[in-house]
């Protein structure tokens, strides 16, 4: 009878730590890889495809390089910068992307966004000077 008593607590005792550790949340490690090479810059948000030439304002621009976007940032921790949201595929756009690794004759002149973004695709707060 004592062997059954042992038998069974350790048997409940082991039932709770496995329904505990099922519920503990999973540590996920991803290699994102390197910044993409993009003539305009690239999308803030997964799969960080290239966006096309309109997309971002100038202000995302360091001498005419792109200072980065999503994980590979290279501003300021509080930046903002315009975005156009008629260039961006998950509002809808469907015009020509660049290709990874193409070369840009010039950055665009004349710009017209509407939104303000973070690094990572999050809209300025309500209020934020535009």
């Amino acid at each position: 009878m004592r062997i059954w008593k042992y038998v069974s607590g350790m048997t409940i005792a082991a039932g709770l730590l496995m329904a505990t550790a099922a519920k503990a949340p999973a540590q996920i490690g991803i290699d994102i890889g390197v910044q993409p090479d993009c003539p305009y810059g690239y999308y803030e948000a997964p799969p960080y495809q290239c966006a096309p030439d309109g997309y971002y304002g100038p202000e995302w621009y360091n001498g005419g390089i792109f200072i980065g976007a999503g994980p590979w940032f290279h501003g300021g921790d509080h930046f903002y910068g315009h975005v156009d949201h008629h260039f961006d595929y998950r509002k809808g756009y469907r015009g020509g992307f660049p290709a990874r690794g193409e070369q840009r004759s010039d950055h665009r002149a004349e710009f017209h966004g509407q939104a303000m973004h973070d690094s990572h695709g999050h809209e300025a707060p309500h209020g934020h000077p535009r």
